[in-house]
């Protein structure tokens, strides 16, 4: 769950308990390092993936996780902070939390949660699994995933079989990237999203985008809300805020200009939404991104 920072929050509980593998022998974490290790995971920049049974008092933020980290949930429920606000993911579901921003899971009391996990380790300079075309949180199959992580850590404990512990991590990986490119199934939310990442900062409205998809507006929100996790506006936003990420990353160009080109006009308007979506305001991401 990331590499943690002055601070960063992570309060297991003794009615937690979780099974790991990690994907370096030299990570020496308190919760990691007694777990066993697989080379393997390097192959897909996988840092460490487990099973989870947790409960109250059990929450962990991550200000600055540097990694795309996926959650299925096979049963219980728990919530989740993603863009900005708090989401309940129940038994049957997924999440799939994007890199560098400020990521948060709790228990509450009396309603445990039992998930795998997934967690990349991730650099500004290449793209990170989850996409513009990611849902945050949709319908999943978790238990296949729970398997095939059991497996690998069983593999991984004992004989260690290269070819073994491959097929176990290649067919992890499978379930995540299936979770993560839904888009591929509905050409028409691929058409909508093109074009909005192509102008971020031309005024869409859902009349448009529902245009452009072909669909009512209706059919247009039910479809984003099945595939996505949100509304047709919020993930315009969610695209608009991924670019201002990534111009603040890797230009100097003033914090005003970026603020334009994405769609706001309003330099203070900016800043309130990218630090509601991402956890701290533009400033701050580019010192954390090394960005000018």
């Amino acid at each position: 769950m990331g590499a943690p920072s002055a601070k960063d929050l992570q309060i297991l509980g003794e009615r937690t308990h979780y099974e790991a593998v990690r994907g370096s022998r030299d990570d020496e974490r308190e919760w990691l390092r007694d777990h066993p290790f697989c080379p393997l995971l390097a192959q897909h920049d996988l840092e460490h993936l487990g099973v989870m049974r947790a409960q109250a008092p059990f929450q962990v933020t991550r200000y600055n996780q540097s990694g795309t980290f996926m959650l299925a949930c096979f049963k219980g429920s728990g919530l989740v902070l993603v863009d900005g606000s708090r989401h309940r993911i129940r038994a049957g579901e997924a999440c799939l939390l994007p890199p560098f921003v400020m990521n948060s899971l709790r228990c509450e009391e009396g309603t445990p949660r039992h998930f795998s996990w997934v967690r990349y380790l991730e650099t500004r300079e290449v793209n990170p699994i989850v996409s513009a075309h990611s849902p945050i949180s949709a319908k999943f199959p978790a238990d296949p995933m729970r398997r095939a992580i059991q497996g690998l850590r069983a593999e991984a404990s004992t004989t260690g079989n290269p070819a073994s512990m491959q097929l176990w991590v290649d067919l992890v990986q499978s379930y995540v990237a299936r979770f993560a490119q839904p888009y591929q199934s509905d050409s028409r939310l691929y058409r909508v999203w093109n074009a909005v990442e192509q102008e971020p900062g031309k005024p869409w409205t859902l009349t448009e985008l529902a245009i452009l998809a072909s669909v009512s507006e209706e059919h247009l929100r039910r479809l984003c809300k099945k595939e996505l996790g949100r509304s047709p506006m919020q993930h315009v936003t969610f695209l608009r805020i991924q670019k201002a990420c990534h111009l603040l990353s890797t230009t100097d160009a003033k914090i005003e200009s970026i603020a334009s080109e994405v769609g706001y006009q309003n330099p203070f308007t900016f800043s309130t939404t990218f630090k509601r979506w991402v956890g701290w305001r533009p400033s701050k991401h580019r010192r954390l991104s090394g960005g000018s």
